[in-house]
């Protein structure tokens, strides 16, 4: 069942956040909009969190809402004990939500968006023994640190969040559940986005690729794939902030009102 709090207008809502909160609210809400672009839904059953800045409290969907519904005011917030501190829209939030993204939230401060899905490729690359393989360019941005979680079952029990911190490790920002799906970490909005959007496209690669058959699929060298990694993760990569500007354009572009 989903946790509620009462329902509560929600047109003094960015009268009564900070400047910085309403900001990470815009951009979580773009995060659930360009989801469903890019279909990465999975009907209301997957989640996207932020945490509230200067705090431990994090933003999460509404359950019962389509990613295509998601605005900034609806957004629901939650302490880390998983208490409703704000909900606009009083319809809770789904508490496997608060399993996944509690875990991630409390085990790395440093983290402050998480990113789950259920996409056809994500969950069949969770399924294939061998994981993410370096196949792809796009698999480059995330394969090296890449981290797994073996399936437990649906995510509703609590002591399951030792050992899906403990599966994460302390810098992994991308991780393959078993069986279920994938989470990308970001220590921004945008940085989560773009490690699901790399991952999630790696994942479609190697479905497609593996369809001709695993002795038609061409690993990339070691070397190759130390250097694209590198390359990757250069601090000063030219698209580093360019794209979710570029996002949000579109977004705007289409009328879609997330910043409501």
């Amino acid at each position: 069942m989903p946790a509620k709090l009462k329902s509560v207008k929600s047109s003094s809502l960015r009268d009564r956040v900070s400047k910085a909160e309403w900001d990470v609210r815009v951009d979580l809400a773009a995060a659930y909009q360009l989801a469903a672009i890019y279909r990465w839904t999975d009907l209301i059953y997957t989640h996207f969190s932020a945490r509230v800045p200067g705090s431990e409290n994090y933003l999460i969907n509404p359950y019962g809402m389509m990613f295509d519904e998601i605005t900034a005011s609806n957004l629901v917030k939650i302490d880390p004990a998983g208490k409703v501190l704000d909900d606009p829209s009083g319809m809770g939030y789904n508490a496997a939500g608060f399993v996944i993204h509690g875990c991630v939230h409390a085990a790395r401060r440093e983290i402050h968006c998480v990113i789950h899905t259920h996409t056809r490729a994500g969950v069949a690359v969770s399924a294939m023994k061998c994981g993410l393989l370096p196949i792809s360019q796009h698999a480059m941005r995330v394969q090296g640190e890449v981290t797994y979680h073996d399936y437990e079952g649906i995510a509703l029990e609590l002591d399951e969040r030792m050992r899906m911190a403990r599966d994460l490790g302390p810098t992994s920002k991308a991780m393959i559940l078993r069986n279920h799906g994938l989470l990308a970490l970001g220590e921004t909005v945008r940085e989560a986005f773009e490690v699901m959007y790399y991952l999630d496209t790696a994942c479609q690669i190697q479905v497609d690729a593996m369809a001709a058959g695993m002795d038609n699929v061409l690993r990339m060298s070691e070397q190759a794939a130390r250097t694209t990694h590198d390359q990757f993760h250069k601090p000063d990569r030219p698209s580093e902030h360019k794209d979710w500007p570029a996002l949000l354009r579109m977004l705007d572009r289409r009328g879609i009102r997330y910043r409501d």
